[in-house]
């Protein structure tokens, strides 16, 4: 083989790799539309939360895909009003997610973010603190539920 030639199937694997990753775009951004035209809060259509069907609680997860449909509109403050955690973790869950994608096709361009054996129960700690803390019913608390 010439030295500037990719040896073996790689240059297939990365091409079947390319078009998985184009196809879960495609989907991506068809979901992100029918978020953009079918509003959450009025249509009806979308899952309920179980957690809060049962015990009436918000669950931190609770307002994500209003807040999601909101920052699809533009409108930043009501997509926080609604879940102000999903909206601090989207830029590093987003860059996660395009980060590992692009690794996975065959473009490790991005950094790696940085991992210490204690983030993960720290995010532990601060989730189940918001689902805590969303559902006291007095101020300055009462402002964290959707």
């Amino acid at each position: 083989m010439s030295p500037g030639r990719p040896e073996g199937p790689a240059p297939i694997r990365r091409g079947r790799r390319l078009a998985a990753l184009a196809a879960l775009c495609c989907v991506a951004l068809a979901g992100a539309a029918v978020l953009y035209r079918v509003d959450p809060a009025a249509s009806g259509k979308y899952p309920i939360c179980v957690f809060h069907a049962l015990t009436g609680l918000h669950c931190p997860g609770c307002g994500t895909t209003r807040a999601a449909h909101h920052l699809l509109h533009g409108d930043v403050a009501g997509a926080f009003g609604l879940n102000a955690l999903a909206m601090l973790a989207l830029p590093v869950c987003g860059y996660w997610v395009v980060r590992r994608s692009l690794a996975w096709a065959g473009w490790d361009v991005l950094p790696e973010l940085p991992r210490r054996g204690w983030m993960g129960w720290a995010v532990l700690v601060l989730v189940v603190a918001f689902g805590v803390l969303r559902n006291l019913p007095f101020e300055p608390f009462r402002w964290l539920a959707p």
